[in-house]
């Protein structure tokens, strides 16, 4: 049975469609992040590794939101890798050290991302698709990225290299 919440069907398949792609990025960015929390190899291991640890959880609990959302709204989430690499806007590529700062960017950079398309798609949500449930939901998500990303520049802050220097060596 469809749901009957006001949104033509059109534009919750639209709100699916968005939604699907984000949630692709989230669980990339979650299968990253347990790289991370799996392979780092820090001088300080543990703490560095509790850290992606607590990030990962996050990002498992964002992962289930995203996908109840679009349920929510009435369609089916995506639920494989070849579904999930088709639809990310993010790239499996990694810089290739196992170091916790070069983690941390990479990490970074993505969540910067994720933050910029939530960012875009926040209006045209409410806006063009009249689906304010999904754009308070994408709020919500964007302020959770914010906040992870400012933990990670935290632990950045002595960093000599920088991000947009790291996004140069990917060129």
């Amino acid at each position: 049975m469809k749901p009957l919440i006001g949104i033509t069907q059109e534009h919750t398949l639209e709100s699916a469609q968005l939604l699907s792609g984000i949630l692709a990025d989230e669980f990339l960015l979650y299968l990253k992040t347990r790289n991370a929390h799996w392979n780092v190899e820090d001088v300080d291991f543990i703490n560095k590794h509790r850290f992606f640890e607590e990030q990962y959880e996050k990002l498992a609990d964002i992962v289930d939101d995203v996908a109840e959302r679009i349920r929510t709204i009435g369609h089916f989430a995506p639920a494989t890798m070849k579904s999930y690499l088709q639809l990310t806007h993010l790239t499996e590529f990694s810089r290739g050290s196992n170091d916790g700062a070069g983690f941390m960017f990479e990490l970074l950079i993505d969540h910067e991302s994720i933050i910029i398309h939530l960012r875009e798609n926040i209006g045209y949500s409410a806006d063009r698709l009249k689906d304010i449930g999904t754009s308070d939901f994408l709020t919500q998500l964007l302020e959770t990225h914010e906040k992870m990303a400012w933990m990670l520049r935290a632990h950045l802050k002595n960093v000599p290299v920088t991000v947009s220097e790291l996004k140069t060596e990917e060129k």
